[in-house]
């Protein structure tokens, strides 16, 4: 069924992955006490959760985390993500309503604000998925964006059904939708683009948002710019992203293809085992394997770290020999950005879901401090990170970007 509705960014099927941007929709702001008062609603999907909020300069008014189990997971198995896209925004829009909001930002009857109960979102931010390498920024969400993230040219991921559930929000509002620092953020040096043959290059997929916004908190909590840092910030969530930061730049890190192994993803592989794997799968197959069914899921049949330390305290040596091999490899990971940025490291940097394990970030400590003190970050801070990205681009402090597709 055709959902079209009018906003400033014109019509959009979103069945057919079509969107009519007008120029003027570009770099809306408001008057100063609107924009104080201005709340953006932030929707991060994942693998396994969708997390949203509804964020001001100042605050958070909702947080929210919807799980997603194996159930979902095996419904949806082989079908292109955004198919996932009505059944993820009827989710949104329910807890919307439990916390006493509409689709379109009114909030809840009785807060004594009449403005605020009957104001929209000033506008919606999703996290960014797999597109054409890009320079970090906040991007508008325009039909470019849409046809490319349909067409998953590059690979499916959650994060593709984040710019494309932000349109579906900003729609019903009558605001821009718009994506901050994608995944496919890349920044690298040139020298970290080549991989030992000409026939396949490196190009980053990684946890660009969650990362350099880590970087950034650190930097001001001790009043230094993120520029002036040199940094090893290691992501561990349901992907493992570990990168080198210097001079406000990600200059190099694994992709997600390469480096550590972690909760449903196998990391690299020996390459001719590889080859020999691949001639008794096929490539939808084998792709589901690298990234889905591979690292713990694969060794111990559960993506739930929790789980995996519950069989570790009852004396289970398989799933202790799993869980450290994977903290080894990112160990091992952290020590090639160490050489990266040629030992000259002013913290190392651990976040993600994972880093709220005492056990897993004690190890891993274990094996880095020695590069430089560790930091740790529990959990991910993408939702304030999407929302100051739309912000800088409300308050006229920096333009909104548009993606370049084709490359």
């Amino acid at each position: 069924m055709m959902d079209t509705r009018k906003s400033p960014q014109g019509a959009i099927n979103l069945a057919a992955g079509e969107a009519n941007v007008a120029p003027e929709a570009i770099d809306k702001t408001a008057n100063a006490a609107d924009r104080a008062a201005g709340r953006v609603l932030a929707i991060n999907p994942g693998t396994t959760s969708t997390k949203f909020g509804i964020l001001t300069r100042a605050s958070e008014e909702l947080t929210r985390n919807i799980h997603h189990g194996d159930d979902e997971i095996l419904r949806f198995r082989g079908r292109p993500m955004l198919d996932r896209l009505e059944y993820r925004a009827e989710l949104i829009e329910k807890a919307l309503a439990e916390a006493g909001f509409t689709s379109k930002g009114q909030g809840p009857k009785g807060r004594g604000d009449e403005r605020q109960k009957n104001e929209t979102w000033e506008a919606v931010a999703g996290r960014g998925g797999i597109l054409p390498p890009m320079e970090c920024g906040t991007y508008l969400v325009d039909d470019a964006m849409v046809a490319e993230l349909r067409a998953a040219r590059r690979g499916e991921h959650a994060s593709n059904l984040g710019a494309v559930l932000a349109l579906r929000f900003a729609q019903a509002a009558g605001v821009n939708a718009y994506i901050v620092d994608p995944v496919t953020v890349d920044e690298w040096q040139p020298c970290a683009r080549l991989s030992g043959s000409p026939l396949v290059g490196r190009s980053f997929i990684g946890h660009a948002l969650n990362t350099k916004a880590v970087a950034r908190r650190y930097g001001r909590g001790f009043g230094r710019s993120y520029a002036s840092l040199r940094l090893i910030v290691i992501h561990m969530g349901s992907g493992i992203t570990v990168s080198a930061h210097r001079d406000g730049r990600m200059i190099d890190s694994n992709s997600i293809e390469e480096g550590p192994f972690g909760p449903d993803r196998t990391g690299s592989l020996p390459v001719r085992a590889l080859i020999k794997l691949s001639s008794t799968m096929t490539a939808q197959e084998l792709d589901r394997h690298l990234f889905g069914d591979g690292g713990l899921y694969a060794y111990l049949g559960t993506r739930d770290l929790i789980e995996v330390e519950r069989r570790m305290d009852t004396g289970d040596q398989e799933a202790a020999a799993v869980f450290e091999a994977m903290i080894y490899q990112i160990a091992k990971e952290a020590g090639a950005m160490a050489a990266v940025l040629e030992g000259k490291v002013d913290a190392v940097l651990v976040t993600g879901g994972m880093a709220h394990s005492a056990r897993a970030v004690g190890r891993l400590r274990g094996y880095v401090e020695w590069i430089a003190p560790v930091t740790v970050f529990p959990g991910e801070d993408e939702l304030r990170a999407l929302a100051e990205g739309v912000f800088r681009v409300l308050d006229g402090e920096e333009p909104a970007r548009r993606v370049k597709t084709g490359s």
